[in-house]
């Protein structure tokens, strides 16, 4: 396994913080840096995928060729489609179970779930095609068309690399301008995360990664860029710890460029994290000094994301559960987030052992 790096370190921060963010009114909550600020880990998440990304398409232990790359990448959107569909059935089980246990209807309108019960085969129809999503599972279904995409984007970068970002910058606008987004069937709605204005963070991290073109300016000037992205940052901490947005009702038209909209990624939140990004990075060789257990134990997590990411949703969902039935106080959110942190370190430790385990038997079936 590689050894823990600054991109699987906030990875597996991000993951965690999800977690977090995803049981309402949870202790620890207030403590996550979306509490500080106008973005967050959401764009974190997807910022990292497209930086991933980045490494597979450039892998010089492991060269792909166009072909093979988009094989790859397509082969990869099936993985991420089936974890979907896979914990949104245990979560729609989770969701019926308790509500036989603990004897209560009303927990089949959880989070989004109530069509799912009330008008099960247009909506099984919809959870198939990603028309319906659960609250708090809706994140991986951008995450899946973004991977669906990758291989165009991979086609215009290996043909054309300084035509990518700007495309990119042209669907983001128009996606705000418009309004243009999924919409849900057949509960009538939008995509929580609009996947033609959430490509362009995806776009961001995988030209971020490359060693050319605008990332390679960014790291040249990274020193200058951190005292004005620090800025930005304190304003942001500001304006969040004030309550402080934009109406509405007074912002022009189109009124996306200037809210604070998370299913849009309005500018604000947008540049907000790009500063984010700029002022910590470096961050992890100095947290690595001075506490390395932690940080290999959130890259141990990064390095195993997508399975993390599966069994930490469902925790979250557990503990949105568990707290509605015995209540809420700090004792037992911090055993909730003990046991669900302790779970997510043995998901990872096991997908990592499962593959130490391959290796052996791969080498062995190749040995002549």
């Amino acid at each position: 396994m590689r050894a823990a790096n600054e991109i699987d370190f906030w990875r597996g921060f991000a993951l965690v913080t999800i977690f977090i963010n995803h049981i309402p009114g949870f202790f620890y909550e207030r403590f996550t840096h979306r509490n500080f600020g106008l973005s967050d880990s959401a764009e974190l998440f997807v910022f990292l995928a497209g930086w991933s990304l980045r490494r597979l398409a450039d892998n010089a232990s492991e060269p792909l060729g166009l072909g093979r790359l988009v094989l790859r990448l397509g082969a990869r959107g099936v993985t991420l489609y089936a974890a979907q569909i896979l914990i949104t059935m245990l979560a729609i089980a989770m969701i019926a179970a308790a509500a036989i246990l603990l004897d209560n209807a009303l927990l089949l309108d959880w989070n989004n779930a109530a069509a799912v019960f009330q008008d099960p085969v247009p909506t099984h129809l919809g959870l198939v095609l990603l028309t319906h999503q659960l609250g708090y599972f809706d994140i991986l279904p951008l995450y899946v068309v973004l991977m669906f995409g990758a291989p165009m984007m991979a086609v215009v970068d290996r043909l054309a690399p300084a035509l990518l970002l700007p495309l990119s910058v042209i669907v983001y606008i128009g996606a705000l301008a418009f309004e243009i987004n999924f919409h849900t069937w057949p509960v009538e709605g939008v995509w929580y995360f609009d996947p033609f204005a959430w490509q362009l963070i995806f776009v961001l991290g995988f030209v971020g990664a490359s060693q050319h073109g605008p990332a390679k300016w960014v790291r040249r000037h990274l020193n200058q860029l951190r005292l004005p992205c620090l800025a930005i940052v304190t304003v942001g901490a500001y304006l969040s710890i004030a309550g402080i947005a934009p109406d509405p009702v007074r912002v022009p038209e189109p009124k996306l460029f200037f809210i604070f909209d998370k299913t849009y990624l309005s500018p604000a939140r947008l540049i907000h994290f790009l500063a984010l990004a700029i002022t910590f990075s470096g961050l992890f060789y100095f947290l690595q000094r001075i506490v390395p257990h932690p940080v290999a134990f959130l890259s141990m997590l990064g390095r195993n994301s997508l399975n993390v990411f599966c069994v930490g949703s469902l925790l979250s969902l557990g503990g949105q559960l568990v707290r509605f039935e015995f209540g809420a106080d700090i004792l037992e959110d911090t055993l909730v987030l003990i046991v669900a942190v302790a779970v997510l370190g043995l998901t990872a430790w096991l997908s990592e052992l499962r593959e130490r385990l391959r290796l052996p038997s791969a080498r062995s079936a190749s040995a002549p």
